[in-house]
């Protein structure tokens, strides 16, 4: 399947076959894709919980309002945003760099967020819906389908996977092969009421 293919066929799917398991294979070669997603400064701040084990997917079930995709899904991948990555080791991130660049890289992710907890937000988020979207595209890629979620309660699905504090949850995505196809799409805006050339 072909990118184009894969961004006009991914759909949110809401039913999932309970019946088909990935493989670790699977898995593993999904989140090496993830792992290529961009994020500022290489500082990769995303952190992902992977969940395969029926009862966890239950509970995260329950946290998300009783819907059934997570459960049903053959995997929950929750997409967490490290606030503090930009400090935790940071050479690590242009280790195969000169030592003049990682220090140029170190000096330029202090100066944006060490006074500005809300930069350090925004780029958690900002990265972890890159990375979403490499999830979903390369899914819809391996012949899989998928589900963004953001309907759960938040603190109950934190204590779930034991979330540290300098993170938080963005989203979570539920992968696997979905029992019966996505509705008819809601309708697209026409280009010309969304894209804007060079200025509004």
């Amino acid at each position: 399947m072909d990118t184009a293919e894969a961004i006009n066929t991914r759909r949110a799917i809401k039913k999932f076959d309970s019946t088909y398991k990935m493989t670790k294979q699977q898995v593993d070669s999904l989140m090496e894709l993830a792992i290529r997603s961009p994020t500022s400064y290489n500082q990769q701040n995303w952190r992902f919980i992977t969940v395969t084990d029926q009862s966890v997917k239950e509970q995260i079930s329950k946290a998300a309002r009783d819907q059934a995709q997570p459960s049903d899904g053959s995997l929950v991948i929750i997409l967490c945003g490290n606030m503090n990555a930009w400090q935790q080791d940071p050479f690590r991130y242009w280790k195969n760099s000169t030592l003049e660049k990682q220090e140029h890289v170190k000096k330029a992710m202090h100066t944006k967020y060490a006074e500005s907890p809300q930069n350090q937000r925004d780029e958690a988020i900002r990265s972890c819906g890159f990375a979403g979207q490499t999830i979903m595209l390369s899914a819809r890629h391996m012949g899989l389908d998928s589900c963004p979620m953001v309907g759960f309660e938040y603190d109950d699905l934190a204590k779930i996977i034991n979330l540290p504090d300098d993170h938080l949850i963005v989203m979570m995505i539920v992968v696997g092969k979905a029992s019966e196809p996505a509705g008819p799409r809601g309708g697209q805006l026409p280009l010309d009421q969304v894209v804007f050339e060079n200025k509004f």
